[in-house]
């Protein structure tokens, strides 16, 4: 009895986890490119079965080649996104636990710097380094190494600088890098107007654990990334302190376990 108990017990487990993975599969791949191809690959899967019932042995071969075939294709055209969900797992909770925390006078200086730029229309983009390195991105950059003030971000991303078009990085209180590349997200449903800035801080948060701020220059609307998506609606809140909230990570968040999403509707 007590064997049979723990039979059932396990079997209950292992559909809970089954379950549980595809549900946050699903949650994943909503809204991507992937879902078309999934619909081509149960097409094909019932293909293959009527072929297999008729007994069309040639076109059964050739689905059957097929099959092993799109695997491979789908590794390569599908890298970004897998990429991507490896990365969102390592953004759980758990790990984000460790995640260094910025100083609340750094994120006064990039807020007030920010702000200023806000007001005056002049676009930024600014990264927050958190677990994930982002040293990659930073060589794509000039390296400065230099302390955090209000000025200095100012005059980085002043219209006639050399660096004004590229993305800041802030680790700890250190500025890493300045004019650096950040990928470019390939997101599907991203309102229209949001801009090349939008998509590149998008595509960084999507693929790091990074906090990537946008100063919109045809607004003056700041937006937060963070997990893949924008922040749009403070909820009442002023920029800097939800900034800082975020940061010190006293807001909850997207992660691979959670299915909450952020609002990204522009005002």
């Amino acid at each position: 009895m007590e064997l049979r108990f723990a039979e059932v017990m396990r079997a209950m487990l292992e559909i809970a986890i089954i379950w549980f993975l595809l549900y946050r599969l699903m949650i994943f791949i909503r809204g991507t490119r992937v879902i078309p191809l999934l619909r081509g690959i149960v097409v094909l899967f019932l293909l293959f079965l009527l072929t297999n019932l008729l007994g069309l042995g040639v076109i059964n071969w050739i689905l059957t080649k097929l099959f092993a075939i799109s695997v491979i294709g789908f590794l390569i055209i599908f890298q970004p996104e897998i990429r991507r969900g490896l990365s969102q797992i390592g953004q759980t909770y758990f790990f984000e636990m460790f995640s260094p925390l910025i100083e609340e006078g750094v994120v006064n200086k990039v807020s007030q710097s920010l702000s200023s730029l806000a007001q005056k229309r002049i676009g930024a983009l600014v990264a927050f380094e958190r677990n994930i390195g982002l040293k990659n991105y930073a060589e794509s950059g000039v390296r400065l190494d230099a302390v955090v003030t209000a000025e200095t971000l100012t005059t980085i991303f002043s219209p006639l600088g050399p660096l004004h078009d590229g993305g800041v990085i802030i680790k700890g209180g250190r500025l890493i890098a300045a004019g650096c590349l950040f990928p470019i997200s390939s997101k599907p449903d991203l309102d229209r107007r949001f801009g090349t800035r939008h998509r590149a801080a998008l595509g960084l948060s999507e693929e790091t654990d990074a906090v990537v701020v946008v100063v919109s220059e045809e607004t003056g609307k700041i937006v937060i990334a963070q997990g893949g998506e924008l922040i749009t609606d403070f909820e009442g809140k002023d920029f800097s302190f939800m900034l800082k909230n975020i940061l010190q990570q006293q807001e909850p968040r997207k992660t691979f376990f959670s299915g909450w999403r952020r609002k990204t509707d522009v005002d």
